[in-house]
């Protein structure tokens, strides 16, 4: 064994020394520098993850808001409860919380939204409705039969007898025809629409006219202009108005007899 041992060069040990590590021998990689940044995201993502649990708490609070007359807010909060299907604040459905609230009789539309930290607000529109549809139905403005079997009905409202899927139809025309009648003094109680696509209106006083299948709305534009005021002056006398004459109508009378009109 040799008692000398060859000695290094003392510049390679200091090139040892001072030689980095594999991932700073990288090339135009600024390791250093990139090191504070990626501990900052990591900090903004734990920051995230925490509030996201802070936020995503279970719902506790329903706030209920509208003009009810028929809704009851309590059958409004079972909707909402039922729909939430164990979700937090962040992945709660708003949409199927509202069509879970549309669906509670007399709710006409609904509208929720978040209300921060655990509650939501609910805003409620109730149903209108126009007239009666048959005995014992309700129709809302767009036509639409949101009640079968009513137990109170508003005797004001007009009733719409007709085939089924003709309510929208009926309902058009009854909200056209209802304000031009009160103007001259009228009032309408029923709209009839029969199997042959024949028009009939009921006035309040028991008057029925007569207005056919075809040009319906110029065969009612003419009784308002020409015939309404007869009515009016007349109408314990008056048992029907028929509109269905080319230039004219006819009046018959509650004593058997009738008159045709010109005009």
């Amino acid at each position: 064994m040799s008692l000398f041992r060859r000695r290094k060069p003392a510049g390679a040990a200091r090139s040892r020394a001072r030689s980095p590590g594999w991932l700073a021998r990288l090339p135009g990689i600024p390791w250093r520098r990139l090191a504070p940044a990626g501990l900052l995201l990591l900090a903004l993502g734990g920051a995230l993850v925490a509030l996201r649990f802070t936020l995503d708490g279970p719902v506790r609070q329903v706030a209920i808001s509208g003009r009810f007359q028929r809704v009851q807010p309590l059958d409004v909060e079972k909707a909402v409860r039922g729909a939430l299907h164990g979700e937090g604040m962040l992945g709660v459905d708003l949409g199927r919380v509202a069509q879970a609230v549309e669906s509670v009789p007399w709710v006409d539309r609904a509208s929720v939204a978040r209300s921060w930290p655990e509650g939501l607000r609910v805003q409620v529109v109730e149903q209108k409705p126009v007239a009666r549809w048959g005995e014992s139905g309700l129709v809302n403005v767009r036509g639409e039969v949101f009640v079968q079997d009513a137990q109170h009905i508003p005797a004001e409202l007009p009733e719409l007898v007709g085939p089924q899927g003709f309510a929208a139809e009926m309902t058009a025309r009854c909200l056209a025809v209802q304000p031009r009648l009160e103007q001259g003094g009228l009032r309408l109680a029923r709209l009839t629409l029969d199997e042959r696509g024949a028009w009939q209106l009921t006035l309040e006083n028991g008057i029925t006219l007569r207005l056919g299948r075809q040009n319906v709305d110029q065969r009612f534009d003419r009784f308002v202009a020409a015939a309404a005021r007869i009515v009016v002056a007349r109408a314990a006398d008056i048992a029907y108005v028929d509109m269905r004459y080319a230039s004219g109508f006819a009046i018959g009378w509650r004593s058997g007899a009738s008159e045709v009109q010109r005009g």
